[in-house]
């Protein structure tokens, strides 16, 4: 059965169309039964997709156009399959009227996306919003996008443009230099390999040069003596580098592995795999340039919220999933989506450890602007470098929580947007100040 479902959803099978003459295609809703996929039929039986939120939502739920995306793709089988009462259906066949798809009900959540598409404004960039505990993802925005409704007008001059980026999800399927988020690794490399990690000192002078290969910190600032969790909470990247320095590579390349570098991550929404590159005859500049998110790594948004929730999770990570269930047009639940674990992606006590150094970034850190609120923030910045000239990405990757709340597990990149304290952790508020102030 999976087999054929699959096969039905390809954009290329021709059975869509077989289908889609005997049934109107489904309703796509949110977790609240907001809608935001429809058709709607004209007197003349003409049918049109219609997407009430626009561009809001533009990525996630995907278009109906020269081949699908999104939920549109991964749904299309039950978008295109109608379980109404027999009894109707019947009525409809002596009427000639076609059949009612399938409903799909998503994890998504109107009010969070929509919170997460004005906070990322008019910037390029992703942001990702996930339950720890479940994997459900609530919000996904991917900019630049454009406007499902009339994308069949625009379609040749979108295609057409070489410098375009517009239908590219870049949640799932962007890959960006890590920057500093990709310290919660080194450090957890790091305290594999040295069970006195909590003597570790540092005395940033906010440059490092080693055999001619120079590191300096964000606009070269300099942090003075620090240990392992000063030097996490303030990014500092003459500490990482240092760091780097010590490890074993082949071992830091097995552990980034285990966190799914290199490798397809689980559940239906994977995208791009994350890339890690760092081998054992690396030159001491790579290897201090890896240390700190730089070199050749590369990391997809959704990869580290899948991180972030297994660190929010005591070391569990769950399977990403948009969708809940699937019900007829009569309300009647045909499928349900029940939420996977994947495993133990790092232990307990390390996730423990890496739960203590995000909240000192919130606390101490780069991440102050999180700090104070209602909610407790967790995190780790990043500025992810991405030309000679120096100009950066801004990330924040981490979690929030409060009680009588779900834990909500976030990933935000902004591209050109210098620091992640000034891009990324403003964004992260205004989506935790609508979350957790429901």
């Amino acid at each position: 059965m999976k087999k054929s479902q699959d096969i039905i959803r390809s954009p290329y099978n021709a059975r869509q169309n077989s289908n889609a003459k005997r049934v109107t295609r489904g309703t796509i809703v949110d977790k609240n039964g907001n809608v935001l996929a429809k058709t709607d039929t004209a007197a003349d039986g003409s049918e049109t997709r219609e997407y009430p939120y626009g561009n809001a939502f533009a990525h996630v739920v995907g278009y109906n156009v020269q081949g699908k995306s999104g939920i549109e793709s991964l749904e299309n089988y039950d978008l295109l399959t109608s379980d109404e009462n027999f009894l109707i259906k019947l009525k409809n066949e002596f009427q000639d009227k076609k059949n009612m798809g399938d409903t799909v009900v998503t994890t998504l959540d109107a009010d969070l996306q929509e919170a997460a598409y004005q906070a990322l404004g008019e910037k390029k960039g992703a942001v990702v919003v996930m339950e720890p505990k479940t994997g459900k993802i609530l919000a996904m925005v991917s900019k630049p996008d454009f406007d499902p409704n009339t994308l069949a007008e625009r379609w040749d001059d979108i295609v057409s443009d070489e410098n375009s980026s517009v239908l590219l999800n870049r949640v799932t399927s962007g890959l960006y230099p890590p920057g500093s988020t990709f310290k919660i690794f080194t450090t957890l490399e790091y305290v594999h390999e040295n069970s006195n990690y909590q003597d570790y000192s540092f005395d940033c002078e906010g440059e490092l040069n080693v055999d001619g290969n120079e590191i300096h910190c964000y606009h070269k600032a300099v942090h003075g003596k620090e240990t392992l969790k000063d030097s996490f909470a303030n990014s500092c990247n003459t500490s990482f580098s240092n760091i780097g320095l010590s490890l074993d590579i082949s071992r830091f390349r097995n552990f980034c592995e285990d966190m799914l570098f290199n490798k397809k991550l689980p559940g239906s929404l994977a995208g791009s795999k994350s890339s890690f590159t760092l081998t054992a005859d690396a030159d001491k500049g790579k290897i201090m340039q890896t240390a700190i998110g730089q070199g050749d790594t590369l990391v997809s948004p959704l990869h580290m919220v899948f991180v972030a929730g297994a660190i929010a999770n005591h070391g569990v990570a769950m399977e990403p999933y948009v969708v809940d269930h699937v019900e007829n047009d009569g309300g009647v639940h045909v499928k349900n989506y029940k939420e996977k674990e994947y495993g133990e992606l790092l232990s307990a006590s390390d996730a423990a450890l890496l739960q203590d150094y995000m909240r000192g970034v919130v606390e101490n850190g780069t991440g102050k602007k999180l700090n104070g609120q209602s909610y407790t923030a967790y995190g780790k910045t990043g500025s992810a470098e991405y030309n000679s000239a120096g100009d950066s990405h801004g990330w924040f990757v981490g979690y929030g929580s409060k009680e009588g709340y779900n834990d909500i597990a976030i990933a935000v990149v902004v591209e050109d947007g210098g620091s992640g304290s000034q891009s990324a952790v403003p964004v992260t508020k205004q989506i935790f100040d609508v979350y957790f102030n429901k």
